[in-house]
C-alpha cells in the first residue's frame, strides 16, 4: 500500500503563506516582540530549526534507512527551544525570515522524497521524523499574524 503523502500538499500551502507572510513583512513586523521575550524574527527562526533538524535528520538516515534512526524525546523541546533561543535572537531579522523560508523549502523537499518503506518505518518509530511540517508553521503563523493585528 502506497504511503500517505497528503503532507506534501499541506506543506507546500504552509510555505506558501509563509513566503506570503515574509514577503510583506516590514523590518519593523519582524522586530515585533512576542511573548516570554521572543521577537517575530526569532519565532520564525525557532520553525527554522525545527524544519532544519528535519532535514539533519533525513539526511543521516539515507535514502534507504541505513544510517541512524532519528531520535527525537518531547520532554527535551522545551530545553531545546529554550537554548537556541540567544543563538536564534542574535540573527538580523530579515537573515531569521530568509533562513526560515530556506529551512522550510528543505525540509519539504527531503520529506517529499522519502520512500514508502522510511515512512513506514518512521510511523513505526512514532514519527520521529514528522513530515507534516505545516502544522508547525502554521501554528507560528497564526500566532504572529495575532499579534501583529492587535
Amino acid at each position: 500500500m502506497a504511503a500517505d503523502r497528503s503532507y506534501v500538499d499541506a506543506n507546500r500551502a504552509a510555505l506558501d503563506r509563509l513566503k506570503g507572510f515574509v514577503e510583506k513583512a516590514s523590518d519593523a513586523d519582524l522586530e515585533h516582540p512576542m511573548e516570554d521575550g521572543w521577537t517575530v524574527a526569532s519565532v520564525l527562526a525557532h520553525a527554522a530549526f525545527w524544519d532544519l533538524r528535519v532535514v539533519a535528520c533525513v539526511d543521516a538516515w539515507g535514502p534507504n534507512g541505513s544510517g541512524p534512526v532519528p531520535t527525537y524525546y518531547d520532554d527535551a523541546v522545551d530545553w531545546i527551544n529554550d537554548a537556541a533561543k540567544p543563538l536564534i535572537s542574535a540573527l538580523q531579522p530579515r537573515v531569521a525570515a530568509r533562513v526560515t523560508i530556506e529551512a522550510a523549502e528543505a525540509a519539504d523537499d527531503r520529506v517529499a522524497r522519502l520512500s514508502d518503506d522510511l515512512l513506514a518505518r518512521n510511523e513505526a518509530l512514532g514519527l520521529l521524523i514528522n513530515p507534516d511540517r505545516a502544522d508547525h508553521r502554521l501554528e507560528h503563523l497564526d500566532e504572529i499574524e495575532q499579534t501583529l493585528s492587535r
